[in-house]
Order: structure tokens, then sequence, then C-alpha cells
């Protein structure tokens, strides 16, 4: 047992030996390719004004040798360049000297030294990469580099200079970036539709087509339009410039560029956004995207649907017996369980996947390119999921949890709002059901010539919401319309009465203190009159006052529920839930 021990001791001994010796030849390579690559410029600088042929000589001996010794270090790319310099110049091997008296313009020299001028910067760009990989293994710490890597981001690069695009690559990918390339506009038009990118870099002078056609392309898009873009353009010319940034360039740089400066650029461009889109767009408990984000992307991703036709399902997801939990354990516990929802539900869908909190305990996800079918079956996975891990634990205590899901397929000629609503229904049968299940929506599939003969859909329940200030009546609607109510509006108590005598409501937000009838005589009218068809209407009291006796008031005088102004309008959401029976 000990021998073993000694020779597995002495088997890794041997190997990091053979690893730091591996290292000290690579940056002795890398030391003395420095010096060769200067000298091979020397060289080539003299052979194209003369050629002689001590210095064909002399070219043709390094790169040979760089031939051979480039892979021994593990450095294939160079051995590669080597190699084909060597098939450019190998003909200088056979000559002599009166031959190498009588050489002109006319022969291979000048044809060859252009050419080898390119491929010398392509060995320069791999000395680059070469050197930067040597710091960053010598760097004790992991995460050296440039700031670029803390961002893990994925670029796309459009440029149709090949070796520029590979150094590029090479060294985003350095960066803990992942890159894809595009040689043309086209094939970035591909990629565009296809996966979604951080950021952008585009040349201006490619062809077929010129980089100003992405642009167009780019604008037209709703859901690429906010996409940032680095113009990288060899032309330091004031218009085209401007021209750029009218388009929506958000940077321009200007070849030659060092790589630091660019990665500088590309780093703090995507911090922006990244801050900006922490701030506007995201749940600030969960981090999962909010609700006014699921707004402005779900459109976008309509109207992309409307010009690439494809399938795509809303799931509406609300957690089983949420209120148990708060009242039981406290809203920190809460908060918890909704974080490790928000996690597992991120983790077990794909990156084009949109998900939101809806508010509350209710979150919303888009699927993109998927059937109803197919998203039951993922949203079916993952409650399956869910309900058999813990989704957080507090004080050593795990929770676990159930939801209720309902999906739909979008169709033709939904609204938005419509869409969320018939997946919102599909939820709320889940719950009717039992919990703990997912529940398609039924799709229409009635011919627009059948649709009259059909029966009327059941009604909605109605909302009627009495208070005198116009901004708080659009507020609320905004924020309750996507339940399946219907919303009436009154700007006072007279309006509110007037309209209750010509239809029943299911409940009533009602503001204490108005004008001409204020909503504590109203309720009073309402509650007396046994025979009214809404005396039996729930009714949620809103009031500015924060006094014990107008709670009291509007509890004695029959109102179901009572909130003092300024409110959450969450906890408005839930409490009207409450009321109209859908908790």
């Amino acid at each position: 047992m000990n021998h073993t021990n000694l020779e597995s001791k002495g088997s890794r001994s041997e190997s990091d030996k053979d690893a730091r010796i591996l290292r000290q030849g690579r940056k002795l390579f890398i030391r003395e390719f420095e010096k060769q690559l200067k000298e091979l410029e020397t060289l080539l600088d003299a052979v194209r004004v003369k050629p002689e042929i001590e210095d064909l000589n002399r070219f043709y001996r390094i790169i040979h040798t760089l031939k051979g010794s480039a892979p021994i270090f593990g450095y294939d790319r160079i051995g590669r360049l080597a190699e084909e310099l060597v098939r450019l110049w190998e003909w200088t091997q056979t000559i002599d000297t009166d031959q190498a008296l009588s050489l002109t313009s006319t022969n291979p020299v000048q044809e060859n030294a252009e050419r080898s001028l390119v491929l010398l910067r392509d060995m320069n760009m791999e000395y680059d990469i070469c050197l930067t990989e040597i710091q960053m293994d010598e760097q004790k710490d992991p995460t050296g580099g440039s700031m670029l890597r803390t961002l893990k981001s994925r670029l796309l690069l459009v440029d149709d200079d090949e070796v520029l695009r590979s150094y590029l690559t090479r060294r985003l990918q350095l960066d803990d970036c992942v890159v894809d390339e595009a040689a043309d506009v086209e094939s970035a038009m591909k990629l565009l539709r296809t996966h979604t990118y951080d950021l952008v870099t585009l040349d201006l002078m490619m062809h077929p087509q010129s980089g100003y056609e992405l642009f167009e392309f780019l604008k037209e898009d709703p859901t690429l339009k906010w996409l940032p873009l680095i113009v990288l353009s060899g032309r330091n010319d004031l218009n085209d410039k401007v021209r750029c940034f009218h388009l929506g360039a958000d940077d321009y740089v200007t070849k030659p560029f060092q790589y630091e400066e660019l990665a500088a650029r590309i780093y703090g461009l995507l911090k922006r956004t990244k801050n900006f889109e922490q701030l506007a767009f995201r749940d600030p408990l969960t981090g999962v995207f909010n609700r006014r984000y699921f707004d402005l992307q779900i459109g976008m991703e309509l109207q992309r649907i409307e010009r690439y036709p494809a399938p795509i399902s809303l799931v509406f997801i609300d957690i089983d017996f949420f209120k148990r939990i708060n009242d039981t354990y406290g809203h920190h516990v809460g908060d918890l369980v909704l974080q490790g929802l928000a996690h597992l539900l991120q983790t077990n869908l794909r990156s084009t996947d949109l998900l939101a909190r809806f508010g509350g305990e209710e979150f919303v996800i888009a699927l993109p390119n998927t059937s109803l079918e197919q998203a039951y079956s993922t949203i079916q996975n993952i409650l399956h999921i869910i309900s058999s891990n813990p989704v957080a634990h507090y004080e050593g205590k795990p929770f676990s949890i159930t939801f209720s899901a309902g999906v739909a397929q979008w169709r033709e000629g939904l609204s938005v709002a419509d869409w969320v609503a018939k997946a919102d229904e599909a939820m709320y049968q889940a719950k009717q059901q039992g919990r703990n299940r997912v529940i398609c929506a039924s799709a229409e599939k009635e011919s627009d010539s059948n649709k009259s003969a059909s029966p009327p859909l059941p009604e909605k329940k109605s909302l009627l919401i009495v208070d005198d200030d116009p901004i708080l009546r659009a507020i609320l609607t905004s924020h309750l319309e996507h339940l399946p109510i219907a919303i009436t509006h009154a700007s006072d108590g007279e309006e509110a009465l007037g309209l209750m005598q010509e239809k029943t409501y299911h409940a009533c937000i009602l503001d204490g203190m108005m004008p001409r009838l204020d909503g504590f005589s109203l309720l009073d009218q309402i509650k007396k009159d046994e025979r009214s068809a809404n005396a039996n209407m729930k009714v949620l009291m809103l009031s500015g006052k924060k006094k014990e006796d107008d709670m009291l008031k509007g509890y004695q005088m029959g109102a179901d529920d009572y909130m003092t102004k300024p409110f959450s309008l969450v906890e408005l959401e839930v409490r009207v839930k409450k009321l109209m029976n859908f908790i």
C-alpha cells in the first residue's frame, strides 16, 4: 500500500515537473519568437528593395526553424504559418549567387514578399495571443485579465477579414466571452434570428453587402433595435462616424486598434446596458424580469412572429396556498419561497424563454417556437421538479410548494390581453380542479363563419371602480385588467348609483371621500336596499384616512375589506381576487 502511494506521488511529481518544463519552454520560445518576428520584418523590407542571397537564406532559415519548433511547444498555428512561408520561399534554396544577382521585380520576389507581409501580420497576432495566455497562466488570481471576463457575455463579430475575426474571437474567448462569427451581412442576419446576443461588432466595408445594410435590419426588428452595436471601420471619416451614430451605433472604433481598448469599450457599454436593464426591467426580489419588461417584450415577440411565423405559448403560474405560507411563517419566508421558485423556473427554461414576475405570487412565461402540447410538457416537468424538491430553507426548515398553471397558445388575431386572460383562466381552472396541476386553455378552432352561431362565452365577472381621482382609476385598471373581469369606472357616488341601477356587479372598489355622494353614503344606500341586485356585491373601501373609527364605520356599514392610501398594488390585487373568489 505504501509502495503504491509512493509510486502515485512520484508519478504526480514527474507530471508536475514536465508541466513546469513545458511552461518554461513556451516562455523561452515566445521570447525568441518576438526577436525572430522583428528580424523577419527587417529582412523582408530589405529583400523587397534589393534581393540579396544572404538575406533570402537568412529569412528561409528562420521560417524553417519556426516550422519545426513551434508545434513542439503547442503553437500549431504559428507552425502552419511558418510552413506556408517555407513553401513560398523554397525556390530560393536552389539558386546560386549568379542567379541571385539577376533577380528583379519580375521574379517571384515581389509577389512572395507581398504575401509574406500578410502572413507576418498573422504571426504578430499569434504572438499577441500567446503572450496573453502566458501572462494569464502566471497570474495567481484566477479572475485576472480584463474586466470583460466578469460579464460572461455572448457577442457577434461581423467582419469579412477572416484573420481579424479569428484574432478577436480568440482574444475575447480568453476573456470568457461566447463568440460567434459572421463573414457577411446575410450570415449575421441568420445568427441574429437564431441566438440572443449581448453586443454586436460590425465592419462597415464588406462584400457583397456593406455593414450599413445590417443597420436597417436591426432598426426594423423591434427585438433587436436596442442591441448594443460597435462599428469597427478602417475609415477615419467624420461623415461615416456621424452617419453610424445617427443610424443607432453606440460606439465607433477605427482600425487599427489595440485589443485592450476595444475590450474596455465593450465592457463599458455592456455594463451600462446591464445596469439599466437591472433597474428598469428586473423584479428586485427575485431578479427575473418584471411585468413592465414582459409587456414590452411580448409585443415585440408577436411582431416578430408576424414576419417569421412560428408557434408561441404562454404560461400563467400561481403558487398554491401562498397566503398560508405568509400568514404562518411570515413574509420573509414568503420572499424566500418566491426567490427559490424563480430560480428553479429560470434554471429549467431555455435562454430564449421569457420569465417574468407578474405580481404577488404570479409568474408568466412566454415560450417562443413552442406549441401548446410542447409547453404543457415543459411546465408539467418543471412542476414535478419543484414539487419534489424544497424551494427554500429557513432556520433549518425546508419549504416545499406546488403551483397551478394555465397554458395558452397564441392564435392569429388574439390580443396580448386576451392571450394572457386565456392562460389566466386556465390557471384558475387548475385551482378549481385541486391545484398542483397544469391545464391547457381550449383552442378556438371555429372558422369566422361559424363563430356567430357559437354559443356565447360565459360572461366575465364585473368590477366597478368608484373614485374621483382619474389617475388612480387608470392605475387600478391597468394593474387589474389581466384578470378575467370586466371593469367599469365611475367618478363619483351618484354616477356609480346610476350604473348599479342598470347592472349587477360582483365587486366594487369604493373611495370613501368623493364629491356629490361620498363612498360611505353610497355604501349605506346599497346595503339598506335588500331588493337591490347589488345588495350582495363585495365592497373594498379605499380611504386616505387611517383612523380606526373610519375603518370600523366601513365594516359596520357592510364593507368586506378596507385599505388606506397609499397602498400596495400587489396587495390590492390579492384582495380583489379574494373578494371575487379567484383564490
